[in-house]
């Protein structure tokens, strides 16, 4: 198939230049901390382990991820870890608190309010007055190490609470007092990241005495002890002070222990001039911003673009001390050799525009980055996927390691091992985790298989695209092949007749279909924000659609969509213009692919709506998460008037920018000019194009359609396949292990429970096999449900409660029913009276799903169905704090009990309290089976 490439136009010169540029100065850091954005306006600089600011929320609500939000007006204290727009919290680590008085160690007392209007950011500086006690607070920091300066107004005993178990689990803590104005931390704590590491020296500019601690060690702790230790651990330092005077502190970090801190410090900060301190941290946010330098006059426009460019570069995180050593994946300690060791890779988020911007102005950083992937597989066994602190998260979905990759190898960024990365890669991609045997053995992955299967298939069939490209590089063309011919895997979940990607359930469609239904088949989204992402085979999809005009009209269609999504509520799912969720990043390449069919004027209008309507200079100004700088890195890259849909290449495609003129100051020395008419092509900029090579391409496969997938006596099975010149081929069941197929000429009945199998045939080539699987019920059971189960959780309707099919602890997959904020009801008419010795109800719990197990059933026994006796009463004893995921039946016996009818009621736990992160939420009931015995 013949592909069209734009290519990314650039005026390119060999020149020296300056980087003393104060670009520093349009950065806001408020931008983002409001609304959904969850950015952090504290201290940092560029790439640094230190994120020193403020924390308002110590909860682990949903917009309090980086710990601060712009609607708050009490802060708890200034810890020194944050991250940057994440949807999940953690971090937090080392937090200390001014205050004056009588010392108290509970946040309550210690935290003080404070205003905006005493408060300021800049780029490595951020100060405010805490209204309590009159306290003026600055903040500046450098790689490893935070500097706080406090200006205590009033005289009196000042204090500098040290709070362990601020923001998420202490595992345990310990505090080492060296002397009066030192002391040594180790804080090891679980939250996202389960089990993380944070070591610390603390330096005070003046002496300071204990004069109080909270801890839960054997002893109890004396002010006069010089080691402490617990699970919970509070101390305060104190010391007499004059009205004006200044106390400063010094902490750095370290991952490895006491020492690594210990050189930190000595290296990045031996001296206690602010003022200095604060002008270093400008000085390289000014080099860093000026990678990139527009032509600007309007000064909102500025600070997005500069904030927008800060934000891109607060992660990931240098994680390493500066004699390079680093805690690994394998929890042991390490040294970097040639590279630096770096951490936060929120890689679903950011393989798509940040670390194609780094590729541009960070290509030593881009090769360390993949120098850290290829440790973390050496000693955590696979490439990353979210990691945080030396931790795997296995937040989200994909091994986007792999187009971070493949994407610098494109562009021919050297540093890395290019063959080694390539053994990381085709290892990830090779496991048996999350779907993966199913997508290699089936071609997709089904609802039976895995949750969010349409969204794993889909980036999963990018990701193996990359592989290919790294393996064509190196030379390795059979596994090049392999990789190309699983990349073409998005066509099995492809649906003609609606146009969408659209989930499979037991080798069929999923029935009903709604493309606009936010649920587990999805990855925080819908089928429309998930059916254009194929960005590793645009032309395929266009010919999926059925040409350029139809590809046109859907797109179109999405843009102008009713905006209302159904199903469940995803805070995501934000920036809405119609389908199109610019706060969610599966949609952040859509846009661009008007280019694709000669309507670049479409991608022009979109995009600078985008860029004019969703970034704005206010707190509130992020029109969704910023996600470790994805966000930005958009806005970066498309206000510069290019993008790569396609991380993996070394092409990008261009649209009018939005500045008169740009240029990018590359670290060779070299530069790179945009302006609105200059565009000309520069063939092999960004490295040796990858040579094409023919590739088999698939052949889709068909789709089993039946009613349900149970049945009472016998069931008609129809097979299909989206392309008229297809053979279908298919068997019932396995003869003795020998499987004799039989070309399908028309649907069939069923009659026993049974397997079907299928596979298509086109011109010798042959799709995977599909499988269903088909129950004849044990019974003739009918139910009747008095109550109302939620649309997405509807295991197969009514009779999904007595087919005898058992769902699994993975609840995702389809097979419980969910009733939200109600009871449970539902009567069972076994069709004559008879001998009942015991009733079952099975029943599910996953506390942080919300899905409660009720806390009392009953059941009734009736012969005419309108009079019924309480025949059992069984109560939970399982509390629902316990965050395992489990199933129970709750069974009772029944003596000498004959009914025709039965009912069971199920209570629901109610409200969510107050410990739950849904706290005043409505409890769910999750019932997949019940089972009714009779007497022999």
């Amino acid at each position: 198939m013949k592909k069209i490439i734009v290519f990314l136009s650039l005026f390119v010169s060999i020149i020296t230049y300056s980087q003393n540029k104060d670009y520093a100065k349009y950065v806001n850091p408020f931008i983002g901390t409001g609304g959904h954005g969850h950015t952090f306006p504290g201290a940092t600089v560029p790439f640094g382990m230190v994120q020193l600011s403020p924390d308002t929320r110590i909860d682990g609500s949903w917009d309090g991820c980086s710990g601060y939000h712009y609607s708050d007006s009490v802060i708890y204290g200034f810890s020194h870890t944050h991250l940057n727009g994440t949807g999940v919290s953690d971090f937090g680590d080392i937090m200390l608190m001014p205050t004056m008085g009588e010392p108290k160690l509970d946040s309550k007392n210690y935290s003080s309010t404070f205003s905006h209007a005493n408060e300021k950011a800049a780029a490595g500086y951020y100060s405010v007055k805490l209204d309590d006690d009159a306290i003026n607070v600055e903040l500046t920091a450098s790689a490893r190490v935070g500097l706080h300066q406090y200006t205590f107004t009033k005289k009196g005993q000042a204090n500098i609470i040290l709070d362990l178990n601020h923001r998420d689990k202490l595992i345990m803590g310990e505090v080492r007092i060296i002397d009066n104005k030192t002391i040594e931390v180790l804080r090891r704590s679980s939250a996202w990241a389960a089990d993380q590491y944070v070591y610390a020296r603390i330096e005070f500019s003046q002496p300071m005495k204990i004069t109080a601690v909270n801890n839960n060690a054997f002893a109890p702790a004396k002010v006069t002890d010089t080691f402490f230790a617990g699970s919970l651990l509070a101390i305060s330092f104190s010391k007499e002070v004059k009205a004006g005077e200044k106390l400063l502190v010094k902490v750095s970090l370290s991952p490895t222990g006491y020492e690594g801190a210990a050189k930190n410090m000595k290296a990045e900060m031996p001296g206690w001039d602010f003022k200095k301190a604060k002008a270093a941290a400008e000085k390289l946010w000014d080099k860093e911003l000026s990678k990139i330098e527009i032509t600007e006059k309007d000064k909102d426009k500025l600070a997005i673009f500069y904030t927008a460019l800060y934000h891109t570069m607060m992660q990931p995180n240098i994680a390493m001390d500066v004699d390079g050593m680093y805690r690994g994946r394998d929890n042991q300690v390490h040294k970097a050799d040639g590279f630096d060791y770096y951490s936060v890779f929120s890689l679903w988020d950011t393989f798509r525009a940040a670390h194609p911007l780094y590729t541009l102005i960070d290509k030593k950083r881009t090769a360390d980055f993949i120098n850290t992937f290829i440790k973390q597989y050496e000693q955590g066994g696979r490439l990353p996927v979210w990691e945080l602190a030396s931790n795997e998260t296995d937040c989200m979905i994909g091994y986007h390691s792999v187009s971070v990759i493949a994407d610098a190898m494109a562009k021919g960024i050297k540093g890395f091992d290019y063959e080694k990365a390539f053994e990381a890669a085709k290892h990830s991609a090779m496991l048996d985790i999350y779907g993966l045997d199913a997508y290699k053995k089936n071609g997709f992955i089904s609802i039976d298989d895995e949750h969010e299967s349409v969204s794993k298939t889909l980036e999963y069939a990018y990701d193996d695209w990359c592989i290919a490209q790294m393996a064509s590089q190196i030379g390795k063309m059979e596994d090049y092949q392999y990789f190309m011919k699983r990349s073409q895997n998005w066509k099995n979940l492809f649906d003609p007749s609606t146009g969408h990607m659209r989930p499979k359930k037991n080798g069929g469609w999923e029935k009903p279909f709604d493309p606009r239904e936010v649920n587990n088949n999805f990855t925080e989204g819908n089928s429309w924000q998930y059916t254009f992402f194929v960005p590793h085979d645009i032309y395929g999809l266009i010919h999926a659609f059925g040409g350029k005009e139809k590809f046109e009209a859907k797109l179109d269609e999405m843009f102008a969509a009713p905006s209302a999504t159904t199903g469940r509520e995803q805070v995501d799912i934000t920036g809405l213009i119609g389908q199109y969720a610019h706060g969610n990043e599966p949609s952040h390449h859509m846009a661009w692919l008007y280019t694709y069919i000669g309507k670049p004027e479409k991608t022009k209008e979109k995009v600078h709506y985008i860029l004019n309507n969703f970034y704005k200079n206010t707190p509130d100004g992020l029109i969704g998460n910023e996600d470790c700088g994805q966000m930005s890195a958009w806005y970066v890259l498309s206000s510069m008037g290019v993008y790569q849909v396609t991380p993996g290449e070394y092409r990008w495609i261009h649209t009018k920018p939005l500045f008169q003129h740009v240029k990018i100051n590359f670290e060779n020395g070299e530069t790179a000019e945009i302006t609105p008419t200059s565009f000309p092509p520069v063939l092999g900029f960004f490295g040796p194009a990858v040579q094409p090579f023919e590739t088999e391409y698939i052949v889709p496969v068909p789709v089993i359609e039946a009613e349900s997938k149970s049945f009472k006596d016998k069931m008609k099975v129809t097979i299909s396949s989206s392309n008229k010149e297809d053979r279908i081929w298919y068997v019932v069941d396995a003869n003795k292990g020998k499987i004799d197929f039989m070309e399908y000429n028309g649907p069939f009945d069923i009659d026993a429970s049974c397997a079907v199998i299928t596979y298509s045939n086109n011109s010798g080539k042959e799709s995977n096999w599909v499988t269903a699987h088909y129950f004849k019920k044990p019974n003739n059971y009918t139910i009747n449900i008095k109550s109302k189960y939620n649309p997405q959780y509807h295991a197969g309707g009514p009779d999904g409660l007595l087919d005898g099919i058992r769902g699994t602890e993975n609840w995702r997959r389809g097979d419980w029913q969910g009733y939200q904020g109600q009871d449970f009801e539902a009567v069972i008419d076994l069709q004559k009276k008879m001998p009942v010795t015991s009733i079952a109800a099975r029943f599910l719990q996953d506390t942080r799903a919300w899905i409660v197990f009720p806390t009392e059933i009953e059941y009734y026994v009736s012969d005419d169905n309108v009079n019924f006796t309480l025949a059992e009463t069984t109560t939970n004893m399982i509390p629902a704090q316990n965050y395992d995921v489990r199933t129970s039946s709750f069974v009772v016996g029944l003596k000498n009990t004959s009914a025709r009818y039965i009912k069971v009621k199920a209570y629901n736990f109610g409200k969510l309290p107050e410990w739950h992160q849904g706290a005043g939420g409505d409890a769910f009931i999750f019932i997949d089976e019940i089972t009714i015995n009779q007497a022999p």
